[in-house]
């Protein structure tokens, strides 16, 4: 008797055990600090618009919906160099069809580059967009300052600049 409860309690233990050591990565939909889903980066047939947006941070490219907009130091030039387990964190902001000025924005600054797994991805001045995963509502910018993969993530202003402060 005593042995077939010893054997099931290490076998609770066993399975708690388990459970806590689960491994646990930052996916393209998980908040780092909470583990809350996000609704993952659109990709549109239709044409995707760019609006500006005002904060305390200033004023900064969000998305239609109001999502954040960011960029990446370690891009230069409009190819991006985030793939992979940093496309997933930062997912790029795609498009199947030219892009648009919404208020705020300067359509001559708006472009798209061909990314390697063959989507389009907006750039603005320049530079590849990307959203923020553990951004979880319109408006967000959680991401701002971090040193993710390597080099500071910024949120964009309307001339195309980092902004940093």
């Amino acid at each position: 008797m005593h042995r077939l409860f010893a054997l099931a309690a290490l076998a609770v233990v066993g399975a708690l055990v388990l459970a806590a050591c689960g491994g646990s990565s930052y996916g393209a939909n998980k908040s780092p600090s909470t583990g809350a889903t996000s609704a993952p980066a659109p990709t549109s047939s239709a044409a995707t618009t760019i609006t500006a947006k005002s904060s305390s941070l200033g004023t900064f490219l969000v998305d239609a919906k109001g999502r954040t907009l960011y960029l990446w130091d370690a891009d230069h030039g409009a190819m991006s160099t985030c793939a992979g387990e940093c496309a997933q964190d930062w997912p790029p902001l795609t498009t199947k069809a030219k892009p648009k000025a919404g208020s705020g924005v300067k359509a001559s600054l708006l472009g798209t580059s061909r990314r390697a797994d063959g989507t389009e991805e907006v750039t603005y001045a320049g530079h590849p967009l990307y959203y923020f995963a553990g951004d979880t509502a319109a408006g967000q910018a959680t991401g701002q300052g971090s040193g993710a993969f390597g080099a500071p993530w910024w949120v964009v202003s309307p001339a195309g600049k980092a902004l940093t402060g």
